[in-house]
């Protein structure tokens, strides 16, 4: 049933949806990936339950007991003086009431130089932004389906602009045990502005996500599919380096396919030996490689590759994301098991 449910659901909404996404929403820093282990899989993964607490950010159905007493801290360095980072905490209150996550996302801009209109240097000023959360997730008694919710308050800081926000995700996953298959539903960032930049009230990431993994019987891999911004239908857009010219001089734009923009939806990853000690990670993502594809010149983007070393009590993981021949993402992350 809940399969059936995820499969009309990705129709009906690519079917009344249009247009791209880019540049329309505030708070995009809120769709970053949060631990290297989502990177390394191509990104935005929310079918995993087991111990890993990050998996809290994109899917709060995924909070279980065994993150208990777990505590996730992630650095990246995005591009240029661009940095993020985040953390996530859960804590078993009491079994009957499941197990509460809280965590924290960030990103700081660097800093910039300013100028006026006509060109002289003015002071220089920076950004930052950081969204804090609580969730929550409940397994609904006698079935397996688990369903979640996180609350986030979200602030922004860019110049002399601020702004304040709140948002809250909402999860389900069902775990088929027989199979070891995991089928999940995330919507992520339903909210709005308290508080505006300048009077203009803008409207936050939202999206809708759907994936679905299995561990591979008498063999040590896990896969992964996931289907992101089902939301909307074309998230595709017409780059104009790959405009082509006509017999007559014109320039005509590019075209993208049904095919290609149903692909952009698709991120897909691999987990070798996922619940060893060390675990090796490789993930493809169609739309970053397809948006950010050069022309004649192999750059391999969209592919991300990552691993994970676990001591003791202590699990260090890596991953790096491939995204153009100038410039690529290295994240990293250590969770402490306080238990």
């Amino acid at each position: 049933m809940f399969k059936k449910f995820l499969f009309f659901s990705f129709f009906m909404v690519c079917a009344v949806s249009q247009g791209q996404i880019g540049g329309k929403y505030t708070y995009q820093f809120l769709n970053l990936v949060t631990s290297p282990r989502q990177a390394a899989l191509g990104g935005k993964v929310i079918t995993i339950y087991d111990d890993d607490v990050n998996q809290a950010h994109f899917n709060p159905a995924t909070i279980n007991a065994d993150m208990d007493n777990h505590l996730a801290l992630n650095y990246g360095s995005y591009f240029g003086e661009v940095t993020y980072g985040t953390a996530s905490y859960a804590y078993t209150y009491d079994r009957h009431l499941q197990t509460f996550q809280a965590g924290v996302n960030y990103v700081n801009y660097g800093n910039f130089e300013g100028y006026d209109e006509n060109g002289l240097a003015t002071s220089s000023f920076t950004g930052s932004e950081i969204a804090v959360n609580l969730g929550y997730s409940y397994n609904v008694p006698f079935t397996d389906l688990h369903i979640g919710a996180s609350a986030k308050l979200i602030s922004s800081t860019l110049e002399s602009y601020n702004s304040f926000g709140g948002a809250f995700d909402i999860g389900a996953l069902y775990i088929d045990e027989r199979n070891d298959v995991n089928w999940a539903l995330a919507i992520r960032n339903i909210g709005t502005q308290f508080s505006t930049y300048n009077g203009i009230n803008e409207k936050l990431p939202l999206e809708i996500i759907v994936g679905v993994s299995q561990e591979l019987e008498n063999v040590p891999i896990r896969w992964h599919l996931t289907l992101e911004n089902i939301q909307q239908w074309n998230i595709s857009f017409s780059n104009p380096n790959r405009a082509q010219s006509s017999f007559s001089g014109d320039s005509i734009n590019e075209k993208v396919s049904f095919f290609n923009n149903a692909l952009r939806h698709v991120v897909m990853g691999v987990e070798l030996f996922p619940r060893k000690a060390i675990n090796l990670r490789i993930g493809y993502n169609f739309r970053r490689a397809e948006e950010l594809r050069i022309e004649e010149q192999r750059n391999f983007s969209g592919i991300s590759l990552g691993f994970g070393l676990k001591m003791n009590k202590l699990k260090f993981n890596y991953s790096y994301s491939r995204y153009t021949l100038a410039g690529n993402t290295s994240l990293f992350g250590l969770t402490v098991n306080f238990q």
